[in-house]
């Protein structure tokens, strides 16, 4: 036995009360409609979120809003833009200076503007070093809050690596200043369309 059993042992042989776990009961953020909350929710963390419209060009709105990026990174075959396919680099490092990822998400909650990204992507590196980063969302898999996102999560898979992302990278110092972009994509853009 070890000595950690031990004191747990001692513990409970020494206790005189013994008080039962409470039930606990969560009230969860829930919205009328999920969608425009995640629209409003990502916005106000510093990203921001747009919908493709039935018969929109996904291709011809992200040039439109990076008309000057000129090496983009995708493996999303419908991404015709993508100037390299990320995939197609065994070493990480040569993803430094890519200027527009593109990527799948999973999952959206409307609660934190966050997107669930398993990692779909040969080097996941890419999440975190583009200078900008573009998520493609189906407009149908966005939750009202991370209870429902963790339950997804749990019951969808086996993930070897996955993580939410809710707008740009940010940091603040003592001072209170805000930093957007200091040590990740300096910014996120959701794109949500019916993509089932």
């Amino acid at each position: 036995m070890s000595s950690k059993q031990d004191i747990i042992k001692n513990l409970h042989r020494s206790s005189k009360l013994i008080f039962p776990m409470p039930e606990i009961t969560v009230e969860a953020v829930k919205f009328d409609d999920p969608v425009a909350g995640f629209l409003e929710i990502s916005r106000f963390v510093g990203g921001d979120a747009v919908v493709l419209n039935e018969g929109d060009d996904i291709n011809a709105l992200i040039r439109s809003l990076y008309p000057d990026a000129e090496k983009i990174a995708s493996n999303l075959p419908e991404i015709t833009i993508a100037s390299f396919n990320p995939d197609e680099t065994d070493d990480p490092h040569n993803l430094n200076g890519v200027e527009l990822a593109i990527v799948k998400g999973e999952l959206g909650v409307a609660e934190n503007g966050c997107v669930w990204i398993p990692q779909n992507v040969r080097q996941k590196a890419l999440y975190f070093i583009s200078e900008n980063l573009v998520i493609i969302l189906d407009k149908n898999k966005i939750v009202n809050n991370m209870h429902e996102a963790y339950e997804y999560v749990a019951g969808n898979g086996d993930y070897g690596f996955g993580v939410f992302i809710s707008g740009p990278s940010k940091t603040a110092d003592i001072e209170q200043a805000l930093v957007i972009g200091a040590h990740g994509a300096k910014s996120v853009r959701v794109i949500i369309g019916n993509l089932s």
